[in-house]
């Protein structure tokens, strides 16, 4: 088997470490790479652009994908379900199924508080500066990160993170997606899943909703979970998963 999990933001690869482990997956069965400034140092020249960010993705799947057999098996969660689905619709030669998970290309959703606020020149940089004084663990286990990864990947919430964030975001104008992001999903792989957890602060049930009445995939809703339900809840989410790649 040969599965790419992809992150997303403040995250780190290891908060895929539940449902891996739930999943039954040894370490070499699937890939989970650390975006550039996210746990791993941003190579020179790196423009952390959303378009900067899928083509490091697709290099990083188009060997692992050619030393398994030609295809893999792509999840990803937030920014990571994101770059998911660009590099599934620019690349399906590459991709046998995509699951992600609470967050969606919607050309109708305009991004969260916090998204507006990092596409922000000066605000976001404002942002960033006070958040070197938060308690950004918490901060993430209040909102639905299990308390062992927030733990890990507040304690990666470094300078360099937090300038690739505000590059990040405001190369999508806060989470307002449109054009080519949007037309290219025409291009998906047909085998698609969406978790969801119910109470996401960040994403609506709606940008779910509407997802899926547009391209079909099926969703699962997990309740009473928020914006890390596929980890907080990584026996129920595996179950899902599983059963989805027994349809592949």
């Amino acid at each position: 088997m040969a599965v790419v999990f992809v992150h997303g933001v403040p995250d780190t690869p290891y908060m895929w470490s539940p449902l891996t482990t739930a999943l039954g997956l040894t370490e070499q069965e699937y890939l989970a790479p650390a975006l550039p400034g996210f746990g791993n140092p941003v190579p020179k020249g790196f423009a952390a652009t959303k378009e900067a960010y899928t083509d490091w993705l697709i290099g990083q799947i188009e060997p692992y994908a050619q030393a398994s057999g030609g295809q893999v098996d792509i999840m990803g969660h937030d920014w990571g379900a994101l770059l998911t689905l660009r590099v599934a619709s620019l690349r399906p030669d590459l991709i046998r199924s995509f699951v992600v998970a609470n967050a969606l290309i919607d050309p109708e959703y305009s991004g969260h508080s916090a998204a507006k606020m990092w596409a922000t020149p000066v605000l976001g940089e404002v942002s960033m500066f006070a958040w070197q004084f938060l308690n950004v663990e918490k901060g993430l286990a209040d909102a639905g990160m299990p308390p062992e990864i927030a733990a890990h990947d507040a304690g990666c919430f470094n300078g360099e993170m937090r300038r690739a964030i505000l590059k990040l975001y405001r190369s999508a104008a806060g989470l307002n997606f449109r054009g080519a992001w949007v037309d290219d999903l025409v291009n998906l792989p047909e085998k698609g899943l969406i978790l969801w957890g119910e109470n996401d602060p960040f994403v609506g049930m709606d940008v779910a909703d509407r997802f899926t009445a547009r391209w079909g995939c099926p969703l699962h809703v997990m309740k009473d979970t928020g914006h890390w339900g596929i980890i907080e809840r990584p026996e129920e989410s595996a179950e899902q998963i599983k059963t989805f790649w027994q349809t592949l």
